[in-house]
C-alpha cells in the first residue's frame, strides 16, 4: 500500500482540493477530497489522469524527421512517404524494434501518455518468412521496460488493394493470411495480463477482404474486445472503395459490418456530412492523430459536425512526429479554427475548449482499449500525471481554465512525476531509465543507417 497526496487533482467527478489517493496492486483503492498528507506520502502539485495514446505504430519513431526532403518531382504525398515507411518496415526485426519501440514509450510517458494502443501489422522477421510472436515478445519487452500500459493490437494486411489480391514488395514482409493471423492472436490473447491487454484490427479495407473482416470481427465480439481500422484516411482511398463496392469506405462499413462501440476507426477523414452523422450516431470510437494527419497531408476531420452528433473521439501519435498528446489536442482544435475562420469549435458540452478535449480524448481512449474505468476513480488503475502547480503556465489559472493552459499556452510541458499501475516511471519530469534507452536507440539507427 502506498499514498500520493495531490493539492489539487481532477477526479473523474470533477476537480478537489487536497485529495489523497491510497493505492494498492496498482489500482486505486480510495479517494479521501480534502485530507491532509500522511508522513510516507508522496506530495504532488496537480495531479490528473493519464491519457491513451489510441493509436501508435511504434517503428516509426525511427522515421520521425528523415522525411521531410522534397522529391525531384516535387509532388510528395501520403503515397510516396509511404514508400519510405515501407523499406523501414522491410528492415525492423525484434532488437530493432524493443529498442526503437522503448524510445517512443519513454518518451510518451514523459508526455503524460500512460497507455498505448500499439496497431501493430510487422508480424515476420526481415530475416525469413516465418510467422513467428518475436516481434509481440520485443513490444512486450518495450512495455515492460518502459513501464507504460500496452493493448496489443495485432492487425492482418492480407492483400495490395481493393483489386489487388496479392502483395507486392516490401509489403511481402508483414502480409499473413487470415488463419495464420487468427493463430497468432489467439496465442498472444492467451498471455494477456492487467498491464498488457490484447485487441485486435485490420489494416483497413483496402488491405483486407470483407471475409476476412468478417472474420475478425467476429473474433472481437467472442472476445469482447476493440477492433481497430484504418478507414478514409486519404482522398485516393476513397476514390478506389467507390470503383470497387460503389460506396464511400465509411458508408460501406456502416452497410456492411455491425458497427458500435466496440469499433475504433482511425483517421476517418475523408466523410460526407451523411456519413459523419451515422458514424457518430453509431457509438464507435474515433481516433485522430492531427500532428500524423498534418504531416502526411491528409485533410481535416469533421469535428464540430461529428460531435454534434453525439461522436466520440480518441488521439494517438501514429507516426510520432509528436508525442505529446496536449499538441495532439491543440492542432485537433487548431486545424477547425483554420478551417472555419473562428474559434472554440470543441466547445460544445463545455465553455473551456481545453477541458473539453482532455475529457474526450480520456474516455475515447478508454473506450478503445476496452479500459471499463477511465480517470482517477476508486477501482481504477493508479495511472496518474502530476504537474508542477508552481509552473508559469499554470499560475493564476483555476479550475475551469487549467486544462486550457495545458493544451492551449505553451509546449514545455509542466510534468513531474507519472505512475503507471502504482509505480512512478518519470521523475523530475524525465523517465526513470532514460539514459539506456537513448543509448539503445541509438544503436538502434546506427544499424538501420548502416542498412540503408
Amino acid at each position: 500500500m502506498s499514498a500520493v497526496f495531490a493539492r489539487k487533482a481532477l477526479l473523474q467527478r470533477g476537480w478537489a482540493n487536497d485529495v489523497r489517493f491510497c493505492i494498492d496492486a496498482g489500482r486505486i483503492e480510495g479517494i479521501a477530497v480534502d485530507a491532509s498528507p500522511e508522513q510516507a506520502d508522496v506530495i504532488t502539485g496537480i495531479v490528473i489522469p493519464g491519457l491513451c495514446n489510441a493509436h501508435s505504430h511504434a517503428f516509426q519513431r525511427a522515421l520521425a524527421g528523415r522525411t521531410e526532403k522534397r522529391s525531384p518531382a516535387g509532388k510528395d504525398s501520403f503515397w510516396t512517404w509511404r514508400k519510405r515507411m515501407y523499406a523501414l518496415a522491410g528492415a525492423i526485426d525484434a532488437p530493432l524494434l524493443a529498442a526503437i519501440a522503448q524510445q517512443a514509450y519513454k518518451e510518451m510517458l514523459e508526455a503524460g501518455y500512460t497507455a498505448v494502443a500499439e496497431f501493430h501489422y510487422l508480424h515476420g522477421d526481415p530475416r525469413g518468412d516465418a510467422v513467428e510472436d518475436a516481434l509481440f515478445d520485443a513490444l512486450c519487452h518495450a512495455a515492460s521496460a518502459s513501464g507504460i500500459r500496452l493493448c496489443y493490437t495485432p492487425v492482418l494486411y492480407e492483400r495490395g488493394g481493393f483489386e489487388q489480391t496479392q502483395v507486392e514488395g516490401h509489403q511481402r514482409h508483414f502480409a499473413l493470411d487470415v488463419d495464420s493471423f487468427l493463430a497468432h492472436h489467439t496465442r498472444v490473447h492467451a498471455r494477456a495480463s492487467e498491464r498488457i491487454s490484447v485487441a485486435i484490427g485490420a489494416h483497413s479495407l483496402r488491405a483486407v477482404s470483407d471475409a476476412s473482416l468478417r472474420r475478425i470481427a467476429a473474433v472481437a465480439k467472442e472476445c469482447e474486445s476493440p477492433i481497430h481500422l484504418h478507414i478514409a484516411e486519404q482522398q485516393r482511398e476513397v476514390d478506389q472503395c467507390l470503383a470497387a463496392n460503389e460506396r464511400r469506405p465509411v458508408r460501406w462499413l456502416l452497410e456492411n459490418h455491425d458497427v458500435d462501440a466496440h469499433w475504433c476507426l482511425v483517421h476517418a477523414t475523408h466523410m460526407d456530412p451523411e456519413e459523419t452523422e451515422a458514424l457518430a450516431r453509431s457509438g464507435a470510437v474515433v481516433c485522430l492523430c492531427p500532428s500524423t494527419e498534418a504531416n502526411l497531408g491528409d485533410g481535416l476531420f469533421p469535428l464540430h459536425a461529428f460531435l454534434k452528433h453525439g461522436g466520440r473521439i480518441a488521439i494517438g501519435s501514429d507516426s510520432h512526429v509528436s508525442l505529446n498528446p496536449f499538441e495532439e489536442l491543440r492542432w485537433l482544435e487548431y486545424g477547425q479554427r483554420l478551417a472555419t475562420q473562428s474559434r472554440n469549435i470543441a466547445s460544445l458540452a463545455e465553455p473551456h475548449v481545453g477541458r473539453e478535449l482532455f475529457a474526450r480524448a480520456l474516455d475515447g481512449g478508454a473506450q478503445a482499449t476496452a479500459q471499463s474505468l477511465p480517470g482517477l476513480q476508486e477501482g481504477a488503475f493508479a495511472d496518474l500525471v502530476a504537474l508542477d502547480d508552481d509552473d508559469p503556465m499554470l499560475v493564476e489559472h483555476d479550475d475551469a481554465s487549467l486544462l486550457d493552459a495545458l493544451v492551449f499556452s505553451g509546449y514545455r510541458l509542466p510534468i513531474d512525476r507519472v505512475m503507471v499501475h502504482g509505480d512512478w516511471r518519470v521523475i523530475d519530469g524525465d523517465h526513470v531509465e532514460q539514459a539506456s534507452g537513448r543509448r539503445e536507440f541509438a544503436r538502434a539507427l546506427e544499424r538501420l543507417g548502416a542498412a540503408r
